[in-house]
């Protein structure tokens, strides 16, 4: 397959970005990565690197779309820019899938503007996997609609149960809303016109949860709209992160401390990479025509490999497919 990778966008590119493209195609030599960006540049990363010419192709771009930019006009004027072109490439069948750690709102409207809708879907969601202390949790929308009708969410409900159902193997995944409380009466309007909605449908929807028992994993996938989602998203990160580091500094506090971090430290790296965000790959953004994932805009070499991948599972199980027969059966 063939991945089309916006080598520019994203804090530490282009650097970090040829880096796990490069780590992608060593460990899956059935990948082709298309980096688009600024040649020189990228060219100059490649050469530190030995690999596949085959696997590994360059497609210049000469302008780059700033995280501070309006979204929609920088897609509409900026028609070289590195995620236009990568865009482009996705919308031409040149590639099967596009990356990208630059701007989410760009990203968004790239995606409806130029790869388009599936015929059915009202509005593309942005999911991402969160940690819980089963496994994983999806969490759909964290960044696409701020604004949400009731029946976006019941779409992605559906999408989201397809993604996790395939792409993590959790049969017949536990569906709820998030929200202030357990019982059907309780939210906003949102939240009470769309359980109605999802009770009807053919899902494993168990209700309402509330915030503090998503990590508990009492829901395999939890839907929302993208203000609430990415709040929670934000959150969990951040949370992850103080817990780590203070973690670190108190057994570095003391001798005793130190001698107990050295025996559990095997114990102490599998925790770190539960929160690691890098170890879970991108957010897909669910519902489009092709596959379009926004990684995190610090990814580091590590997490842009991991997405490279993850494309080729996402592209490889059909998810977009199985989407579009569940819309059209509808």
């Amino acid at each position: 397959m063939n991945v089309a990778v916006d080598a520019m966008g994203g804090d530490h590119a282009p650097e970090e970005i040829v880096k796990g493209c490069i780590m992608a195609v060593r460990e899956d030599q059935s990948i082709n990565v298309i980096l688009v960006g600024k040649e020189e540049e990228i060219k100059r990363e490649l050469a530190k690197y030995n690999y596949s010419n085959q696997q590994i192709e360059v497609v210049h771009a000469s302008q780059v779309i700033d995280v501070h930019e309006a979204p929609v006009v920088a897609i509409r004027r900026k028609k070289d820019a590195s995620m236009v072109k990568a865009f482009n490439l996705v919308k031409e069948k040149k590639a099967d899938a596009f990356i990208s750690a630059g701007s989410t709102g760009a990203i968004l409207a790239g995606g409806t503007l130029i790869i388009g809708r599936i015929k059915g879907i009202e509005r593309p969601a942005l999911g991402s996997l969160i940690p819980n202390r089963k496994g994983v949790t999806l969490l759909i929308d964290c960044g696409a609609n701020a604004e949400a009708k009731p029946s976006y969410l019941v779409q992605f409900a559906h999408m989201g149960s397809i993604y996790l159902e395939n792409i993590v193997g959790i049969r017949n995944p536990k569906v709820a809303i998030v929200n202030i409380g357990e019982e059907k009466s309780k939210g906003n309007t949102l939240a009470k016109e769309a359980y109605a909605l999802l009770e009807k449908e053919d899902l494993n929807f168990i209700g309402n949860i509330e915030a503090r028992d998503i990590t508990e994993g009492k829901a395999d996938v939890i839907v929302c709209d993208a203000f609430v989602g990415n709040i929670i998203l934000k959150y969990t990160e951040g949370l992850g992160l103080s817990l780590l580091s203070m973690l670190k500094e108190s057994i570095m506090s003391s001798i005793r401390g130190k001698i107990g971090g050295m025996i559990l430290k095997p114990v102490l790296s599998d925790f770190r990479k539960q929160f690691d965000y890098t170890e879970y790959g991108g957010a897909p953004l669910l519902g489009l025509e092709g596959l379009v994932v926004k990684s995190h805009g610090s990814s580091n070499a590590y997490a842009i490999k991991n997405t490279v991948i993850q494309c080729h599972k996402f592209t490889s199980l059909h998810i977009k497919e199985k989407i579009e027969q569940n819309i059209n059966h509808k």
